[in-house]
């Protein structure tokens, strides 16, 4: 089923588009280091560059469902729109590829977005064998209830047993590279959490079967954890 469409955003007339070097913070992002325990992985801060950060949070798709779409699905602003492509540039490419040592040439992007969540969506898990570099990025100004900060975790059997944890607060990007124990989650929340998700595809295709089995081990960690806090 495709996703609603929200109404489009009247922006008004389109803004010049402002350089590459304006949207993305690359000196925070050369800053971040990269951290191995217990997998490889970046957290940085303000890494949408401060003086269009503002217009890029206001010009974030409005999403009244939960899920995670795809941002050609949805309509959104200028301000947004030359955001995701700065993501896309060769710049921003090479940049991760340095942080991660990786080779990135080539390799096919997606992003997605979110809105809205639901109880279930932080629950602990780890990416599909798909995904070779996955980056978050937030889109919220305020964390006034201090859930729902992503964690990075040592096991995929408590989520209090992390190594770091970051907030979703704007302009925060976590990224890490994904590998059979790059487990991740946050603690529960319902409402708006802006985010958007970009990953670079490993070139991997999982037959059909894998994918069912990977929600089903995530949803047998989840009944074994409500199981054990009823004891």
């Amino acid at each position: 089923m495709q996703a609603k469409r929200s109404a489009p955003k009247q922006a008004g007339k389109r803004p010049a588009k402002k350089s590459a070097t304006t949207l993305v913070d690359y000196d925070a992002l050369a800053a971040a280091p990269l951290r191995t325990d217990p997998y490889p992985f970046v957290i940085a801060k303000d890494i949408i560059a401060a003086d269009i950060a503002a217009d890029v949070e206001a010009d974030f798709p409005e999403m009244d469902k939960p899920g995670s779409i795809p941002v050609s699905k949805l309509d959104y602003g200028p301000a947004f729109a030359d955001f995701v492509e700065e993501l896309k540039s060769d710049r921003f490419r090479s940049a991760i590829a340095d942080k991660f040592g990786v080779d990135l040439a080539d390799k096919e992007i997606l992003v997605t977005a979110r809105g809205q969540m639901r109880i279930t969506d932080g629950n602990i898990h780890t990416d599909t064998p798909e995904k070779l570099i996955t980056i978050l990025i937030y889109f919220n100004r305020d964390w006034a209830d201090r859930r729902s900060a992503l964690r990075i975790l040592r096991g995929g059997e408590d989520l209090e047993d992390y190594v770091e944890e970051a907030p979703p607060l704007l302009g925060t990007m976590v990224a890490f590279k994904v590998t059979d124990n790059c487990w991740h989650g946050h603690t529960e929340m319902q409402g708006q959490r802006k985010s958007i998700q970009m990953n670079y595809l490993s070139g991997v295709k999982l037959r059909g079967k894998h994918q069912p089995l990977h929600r089903l081990k995530g949803q047998l960690r989840r009944a074994w954890k409500r199981w054990k806090a009823g004891r």
